[in-house]
């Protein structure tokens, strides 16, 4: 079981960083809208491999059965690989590559709001929260733990599914 997690928590986790880092260091920052959709679908590509990985582990080492509990143990665990890769990746990235980050998705935020109209106090109330916030997010702690909340939910629900779907008891 642990060469099925540790194998399929890999690749999970190296198509989750090399697709968000590849986004970020080669795409422009014209429409972070696109590079949300682009993230969680990498993200459900790379997760998908759960299933793969449930379902290899039932078939061919368990003689086709599989408690939800033990289907579920597997996928959270590549779910943690998968998670902890992309959190370290966008760690490198952030504080190497991309310190401004922060500051073009303000920028196009506001943007945005300018362009739907929205009232002036509200666009300078939402730039005062987005700088406290910055401050707090160069924090590298805080940093990993917000990253975390964005991958390791879809994780955990896609292992749900699958643990559900791929369990058989004899």
């Amino acid at each position: 079981m642990k060469k099925t997690i540790w194998t399929f928590g890999l690749i999970s986790g190296f198509i989750c960083a090399a697709w968000m880092a590849g986004f970020l260091l080669l795409g422009n920052f014209e429409d972070f809208d696109k590079g949300l959709v682009y993230g969680y679908a990498s993200m459900l590509l790379a997760f998908s491999l759960i299933f793969v990985a449930i379902k290899n582990q039932r078939d061919k080492h368990l003689g086709g059965f599989i408690s939800f509990g033990s289907a579920f143990k597997i996928g959270l665990f590549i779910t943690l690989i998968a998670s902890t890769i992309y959190v370290i990746t966008w760690l490198i990235v952030y504080f190497n590559f991309l310190p401004d980050f922060g500051d073009k998705y303000v920028e196009y935020t506001i943007n945005k709001m300018k362009a739907s109209n929205s009232p002036q106090a509200e666009i300078d109330k939402y730039a005062a929260e987005m700088k406290q916030f910055g401050e707090t997010y160069d924090n590298p702690v805080i940093n990993a733990l917000l990253t975390y909340t964005e991958i390791l939910p879809v994780g955990l629900l896609i292992t749900l599914i699958c643990s559900f779907i791929l369990k058989k008891k004899q």
